[in-house]
């Protein structure tokens, strides 16, 4: 079996043409029967063929009523067509690999790197970079997001031969992007063994933490991960109301409190109740805390005392195309 969505093929749409429009399209493109094919009042066409029939609809002005949807995604209206058709530049760029990952220090108490987050640059034929709130979106209209999860875990876990000893990668993934983990991920993970790295350097990394519906699901994804001998993490921890639940539900090795909390926390009472709550929930189990966009050294300060082990954000380094040459990060400079 394999993972759906998460290769590139040529895109198939599916239109729900009301019935009396039916006849009136099969004859104004009986030239070409073979690029569309009908069951009932549903339309399968190709994403080519799609654009001359919508172009027709729009100039009859008999776009009232007909719905259209990428291949395994919601109805949506035609009014939202030509923002899909916008995105076929995604296609090129997933199948051409146009990524680069960026590397961003995470540090220890004491300054030591522990490890990198990857993050994904891509790149247009400009060389111009597209960032992550462009791209992403675009994937999600296009229903794309299964390819784009894929190769960014994937180029990302290519990237651990560049760090130093025992450093960890921490690499995002989208749980929803991810239908069924023995499959969706058996090509990261045979990945990443190939590379005869222990897999504990390997840290998984739950994006948009806060919009998972599926907790099952997650749990999975999870179980996965750990067969495997893979460590994970929970992101943007504090954002989602029901946060504290999940860890006590999910207990991963990592959390990493969200930015929101921890820039300002050094002088706000209300995030450091938070931030203290999610260190308590995670060393009630083991866990390790790691704050993330630090900018200030007083918050680092204050979250250092109060027992945060790992610290991530522009004061120590911003996101680079290359590892740092140092395996410590002078925190005294601050």
């Amino acid at each position: 079996m394999d993972c759906l969505n998460c290769t590139i093929h040529k895109r198939e749409l599916t239109f729900n043409i009301p019935k009396q429009l039916k006849s009136l399209i099969t004859k104004e493109f009986s030239h070409d029967t073979s690029s569309y094919i009908w069951k009932e009042n549903i339309l399968h066409t190709s994403e080519a063929a799609s654009n001359d029939m919508v172009d027709f609809l729009r100039e009859m002005n008999l776009t009232s009523g007909v719905t259209f949807a990428p291949l395994h995604k919601e109805w949506s209206s035609l009014d939202t067509f030509d923002d899909y058709r916008k995105t076929s530049w995604l296609d090129e760029l997933i199948k051409e690999k146009s990524i680069k990952m960026y590397f961003q220090p995470i540090i220890t108490q004491t300054g030591e790197i522990y490890g990198y987050e990857l993050l994904a640059r891509f790149f247009d034929k400009e060389e111009a970079i597209i960032y992550p709130d462009i791209i992403f979106p675009a994937a999600k209209l296009r229903g794309r997001t299964f390819a784009l999860d894929r190769l960014c875990r994937m180029q990302a876990v290519k990237q651990i031969k560049r760090l130093y000893g025992n450093q960890k990668a921490f690499i995002n993934f989208i749980p929803t992007a991810i239908y069924q983990p023995e499959y969706c991920l058996r090509a990261t993970t045979d990945l990443a063994h190939s590379l005869n790295i222990t897999s504990d350097r390997f840290v998984f990394e739950v994006v948009e933490t806060e919009k998972v519906d599926d907790i099952e699901h997650l749990k999975s994804i999870l179980r996965y991960y750990k067969k495997n001998g893979f460590s994970y993490a929970l992101d943007d921890v504090g954002s989602g109301y029901n946060t504290l639940d999940l860890l006590g539900e999910l207990e991963p090795p990592f959390i990493k409190l969200d930015m929101a909390f921890a820039q300002g926390v050094s002088h706000s009472k209300e995030k450091q109740l938070i931030a203290k709550s999610f260190l308590e929930k995670a060393h009630s189990y083991g866990g390790l805390c790691l704050a993330e966009g630090i900018e200030d050294i007083a918050d680092f300060h204050w979250l250092k005392h109060q027992g945060y082990e790992l610290f991530q954000g522009y004061l120590f380094g911003k996101p680079l195309p290359d590892p740092l040459i140092d395996k410590k990060i002078n925190i005294g400079q601050f």
